[in-house]
């Protein structure tokens, strides 16, 4: 019977025993439950946002770089970023080989990159892919990989802007051109939202905005595409057919002093970064300085004029074709001899223009180029433009001042022509160039008298003319005037023999000028040299197509078809 009831006892102890190890583990469940539920609840919340919300960035779109009509010259367009977690990318090391080949890269960049960056949240593995491409790589669903959105610069025009446009890098930062000299204005402000992710680092559902992205302003150049295209095309005609070493073309509107057409040979496509030189990029048009040789001329005989002691038909004595200054020669090309001021224009003569500047004290002269500009920067806003040298010396020495008056002893950028010639192409005011659209003309800054400038325009009608240098500047439909240019390229600090720059700067129709166009070949090397033969077509060819494009009545009678084949025979 004591067995019996020891047996019992036992029994009913470990029951018992049971019965609250039972109700002690619901109690603690139920008291951990109520710790999760409750006191533990914003914890633990955040412990999972940790682990599936996320804040990221959102990309702000690069404004727009527009031409005067709205033309695209530079966009933004949407590409993917393929980047790891190096933390959970590592957990997948079995299928990087696979990954490597879908990315078109080696796997020891991959590898590389990982023993790098494994201390990190982030590195990228290949940017800018298009989104198609993209989501061939998100569906391995490999551990630890994932897409940022971004965007890519793209450039329409290609080679044809590039030295004006520039471009940007990887990350959308000007580098060169407008993209550089304006990057805060076409800059946006990145936004950040909040994400939900899954296990495998996919957004699946946006929680809330943060801060909104702020897209960049879009820019308006004053360039025209078409213009710009027409001078590209034809000065790169010019430098290959002439085998010179480079060249540059800038067409202005004559009444707003706009910058239509800015271009460079060689040039580069700002869409192909494997191919880039860094040679290339500089924008000779506002960089590269040149002696502007007889393109200055006009300026010369414009002081004459004024001055009132020299009229067009007053005679200058040019015999014999030469004349020595110090211990220094200038001679012209023939002996024109006894010549009127129009011809000294029109013949291009040295001896003349000398003979007129040196009659005037030099500073008169020196003072008159810097009016118009040489010597000093434009202001057109292109990263890299200097200012050119005009020297202002105590004192001059004859020869000095007799090389001013046809463009030697002083250096300028093809731009700082253009700018001159504004004063040309309208009643005697410089006008200030612009690369950016403008809403109203400029008032400008009068440098030479209307009547001057008239008097000048008659003559340089006739430099464009089969009794000038620059007769393969006529046009058929549009009449011109300019002045062809051809000097002596200063090498190691002389003149080097054979080599030279050769220019023409003009502007049409000649007596209401529309476009003003300065073309600079440098250092041709084929069979012509002369400004007249080598920069005047391309003025002419660039010309002609581009007021017909802006509508500009013709002012010419056109030539019959056997009068066109005399001018080219003579020419």
């Amino acid at each position: 019977m004591d067995n019996l009831n020891r047996r019992v006892y036992t029994e009913h102890w470990r029951y018992s025993l049971v019965i609250f190890c039972l109700m002690l583990t619901f109690v603690l469940l139920g008291a951990r439950a109520f710790y999760l539920q409750v006191l533990g609840k914003d914890y633990l919340q955040a412990q999972g946002q940790a682990r599936y919300v996320r804040d990221v960035t959102v990309k702000a779109n690069r404004g727009r770089i527009l031409d005067r009509n709205g033309q695209t010259l530079a966009v933004s367009t949407p590409v993917d970023s393929v980047w790891a977690n190096p933390e959970e990318f590592g957990d997948s090391q079995a299928r990087w080989p696979e990954l490597a080949e879908k990315l078109g890269i080696k796997l020891k960049n991959i590898e590389t990159k990982f023993e790098k960056y494994k201390n990190r949240e982030f590195m990228y593995l290949k940017r800018h892919l298009a989104p198609a491409e993209a989501q061939k790589i998100m569906a391995l669903k490999i551990t630890g990989v994932h897409l940022q959105r971004e965007y890519k610069r793209f450039y329409p025009a290609g080679p044809v802007a590039a030295h004006v446009i520039g471009f940007t890098n990887i990350d959308e930062q000007g580098q060169e051109g407008i993209e550089l000299a304006y990057n805060q204005h076409l800059t946006g402000k990145d936004g950040r939202k909040r994400v939900l992710r899954d296990r495998v680092g996919n957004v699946v559902e946006n929680i809330e905005s943060i801060e909104p992205a702020i897209d960049g302003k879009d820019l308006h150049l004053s360039i025209d595409a078409r213009i710009q295209h027409l001078s590209q095309r034809y000065l790169k005609a010019a430098v290959v057919e002439h085998k010179a070493e480079a060249g540059s073309a800038i067409v202005l509107d004559a009444q707003t002093g706009e910058i239509l057409a800015m271009v460079n040979e060689p040039s580069f496509n700002p869409n192909n970064r494997k191919d880039f030189d860094s040679e290339k990029f500089r924008n000779r048009a506002v960089t590269d300085m040149l002696e502007p040789g007889s393109t200055t001329k006009p300026f010369t005989v414009a002081m004459g004029l004024a001055s009132g002691r020299f009229h067009p038909d007053t005679l200058i004595d040019t015999t014999p074709g030469y004349m020595t200054v110090g211990k220094r020669t200038i001679k012209d090309t023939h002996n024109y001899g006894l010549i009127d001021v129009s011809k000294v224009i029109i013949k291009s003569s040295n001896v003349g223009v000398t003979k007129i500047a040196m009659s005037f004290p030099v500073e008169k002269f020196r003072g008159l180029l810097a009016d118009i500009g040489y010597g000093s920067s434009t202001r057109v806003g292109l990263p890299g433009e200097i200012n050119g040298v005009l020297p202002d010396r105590k004192k001059w020495r004859p020869i000095e001042h007799a090389t001013l008056a046809y463009g030697y002893g002083f250096s300028v950028t093809p731009v700082q022509i253009a700018r001159a010639y504004t004063v040309l192409a309208t009643d005697g005011r410089r006008l200030p160039v612009s690369i950016l659209k403008q809403d109203k003309a400029p008032d400008g800054k009068q440098v030479v008298a209307p009547e001057v400038v008239s008097q000048l325009r008659t003559m340089m009608k006739k430099v464009v003319s089969t009794e000038g240098t620059a007769r393969r500047a006529a046009m058929d439909k549009y009449s011109a005037a300019g002045k062809t240019g051809t000097a002596h390229k200063l090498i190691n600090g002389r003149y080097a023999e054979k080599r030279y720059t050769s220019a023409f700067a003009g502007f049409a129709p000649a007596n209401d000028p529309r476009l003003i166009m300065v073309v600079v070949v440098d250092d041709p090397r084929g069979e012509h040299y002369y400004g007249g033969r080598v920069a005047a077509p391309v003025f002419r060819n660039v010309m002609a197509e581009s007021l017909r494009l802006m509508n500009v009545p013709p002012d010419k009678i056109e030539l019959t078809a056997d009068n066109h084949k005399n001018e080219e025979h003579k020419s």
